[in-house]
C-alpha cells in the first residue's frame, strides 16, 4: 500500500495533467469559457494536493493513523466534484456540485489545519540524523 503522501502527490500530478491538456485544449480552440474550472482544477488539484503530499512526507508523524485517511477522503473528492460543478455552472447549469465540491474541500482544509496545528512542520518529534554508513535518515540519540 502506498502512503498518504504518495497518495496525494499521484492526485496532484493526475490534476495538473488533465489541467494542461484543458488548457490546450482551449488554447487550441480559443475558447476560454471554462478557465474557472481549469484554474480551480490547477490551483486546488495540483498545487494544493501536492502540497498536502510534501507535508505529509516532510512530516511523517502527521501521517499516521486515520486522519490522513479522512484528509484524503475529503480533498480527492472534493476537486473531483467541485471542478465539474464549476463548469456546469458557468454554462447556466446548477451550483450543486460546484457547492458540495467546496464543503468537501474546506472540510478537508479544516482537517489540515488540525494536522498542522496539532503536529507542526518537520520531522520535530522525532530529531533525525544523517547515518554516514547507509546514507539513511535515522533517529538522533
Amino acid at each position: 500500500m502506498r502512503d498518504i503522501a504518495f497518495v496525494f502527490f499521484l492526485a496532484a500530478v493526475l490534476c495538473v495533467t488533465g489541467g494542461m491538456i484543458w488548457g490546450l485544449q482551449m488554447a487550441a480552440s480559443n475558447d476560454h469559457s471554462m478557465v474557472g474550472a481549469h484554474a480551480h482544477l490547477n490551483l486546488v488539484g495540483w498545487a494544493t494536493m501536492a502540497l498536502f503530499g510534501l507535508y505529509y512526507r516532510v512530516t511523517p508523524q502527521a501521517a499516521r493513523g486515520w486522519l490522513p485517511r479522512v484528509h484524503a477522503a475529503l480533498a480527492i473528492p472534493g476537486v473531483l466534484v467541485m471542478v465539474p460543478g464549476i463548469a456546469i455552472a458557468t454554462t447556466g447549469g446548477s451550483p450543486g456540485l460546484a457547492i458540495a465540491g467546496s464543503f468537501l474541500t474546506f472540510g478537508s482544509m479544516v482537517v489540515f489545519l488540525f494536522t498542522v496545528v496539532r503536529h507542526g512542520f518537520g520531522a520535530s518529534a522525532t530529531r533525525l540524523r544523517m547515518d554516514s554508513s547507509s546514507g539513511h535518515m535515522t533517529p538522533a540519540e
